[in-house]
């Protein structure tokens, strides 16, 4: 795939970022430090109320896991973003994200007063932060993605946290079917057994992309995807 590079940044650990993917772009993720963890939401940037619909994207593709060829479903069965590359072939869908209480009871309370930029974050009030910035509240939260975390889940219905899954350069790439509000947050995964509160740093890259051809592995990969990419192209005409 031929590309050009649009921006590139290094987004810390512990932190919340937010950036309308357009069209015809793609965002790749690679993890500056081995067990990086990163939190995903998407929205239609131009209606809101169209947002990821993690069910239904697991669901229309037989699968639990995320990785290159799957897509990214919203709840009108339009793409909002392809998966188009991937170094580590397992990215969670399942486990949600952290909250105060539970990074309390697993790391201890601290402030900002107390700690400055190494105090104690969680990805919810992260989230909320960021969407509030689009005027949006905690009515807009969707389950999220946590890429470069690894949940299994075993034939009881257990969920289980995978320790040392990513290592430091795995990436995973983005592509831009619609223009998404992408928000991103770095807290570690809520079920990371780590005693140790860790802030690991993710580097982002904004490319410019070809536009999905009928052959894309994206669209091939399942016969629902042919589908949901003609619903997301005719919502373009």
């Amino acid at each position: 795939m031929n590309s050009s590079v649009l921006w590139e940044e290094t987004l810390p650990g512990s932190s919340t970022w937010s950036h309308i993917l357009k069209r015809g772009t793609a965002l790749r993720l690679e993890a500056l430090e081995d067990n990086c963890n990163v939190g995903a939401l998407l929205l239609n940037a131009d209606n809101f109320s169209e947002r990821l619909n993690l069910p239904d994207t697991l669901k229309a593709q037989h699968i639990a896991r995320l990785t290159t060829g799957a897509v990214l479903y919203s709840d009108m069965a339009r793409i909002l973003c392809s998966i188009t590359d991937d170094t580590l072939g397992w990215h969670d869908p399942l486990g949600g994200c952290s909250d105060r209480t539970l990074v309390e009871k697993k790391y201890g309370a601290s402030t900002y007063q107390q700690a400055r930029n190494n105090w104690h974050q969680n990805a919810l009030d992260g989230f909320l932060i960021e969407l509030e910035k689009y005027g949006l509240n905690s009515r807009d939260l969707m389950m999220n993605i946590n890429f470069f975390s690894k949940v299994e889940v075993h034939d009881d219905g257990s969920m289980h946290f995978i320790p040392n899954h990513s290592k430091a350069g795995s990436a995973v790439e983005l592509r831009a079917e619609m223009n998404t509000l992408v928000i991103l947050n770095t807290c570690q995964h809520p079920m990371d057994p780590d005693p140790i509160y860790a802030q690991r740093p993710v580097k982002l890259t904004l490319k410019k992309v070809e536009a999905p051809g009928p052959d894309d592995p994206c669209r091939t990969s399942r016969p629902e995807n042919a589908r949901g990419f003609t619903l997301t192209e005719r919502y373009f005409l």
